[in-house]
């Protein structure tokens, strides 16, 4: 197995709510393609040192776990996701980091 880990971090603070559609909308969609083995995501828990953060204070963690690397690459070209991509950055804008790795444990 693979995991996709992604930071993401809105440009702009977004009330929980709204973070939580997004992650639910995120899993509905990933979840769904079949693609996906496994899908958790959670919020950044936000500390006063956060407002000294060197480039961004993330919004939320996700982590998505496949098959293997043929099989993430593929994920990134599913129509559906670059929709729901788009319709969010129109919205909120958000910028993602990510690692692909084995399991960590």
């Amino acid at each position: 197995m693979i995991h996709h880990t992604m930071i993401v971090a809105f440009d702009e603070l977004i009330p929980s709510g709204e973070l939580d559609e997004f992650l639910k909308g995120l899993e509905e969609l990933t979840v769904g393609t079949g693609a996906f083995q496994s899908f958790t995501a959670r919020h950044h828990l936000r500390v006063p040192a956060d407002d000294h953060a060197p480039v961004a204070v993330a919004s939320a963690v996700v982590q998505f776990g496949v098959a293997d690397l043929d099989t993430l690459n593929d994920s990134f070209s599913l129509p559906s996701v670059g929709e729901f991509i788009s319709s969010w950055q129109a919205r909120r804008p958000y910028k993602a980091i990510w690692v692909n790795h084995e399991p960590l444990t």
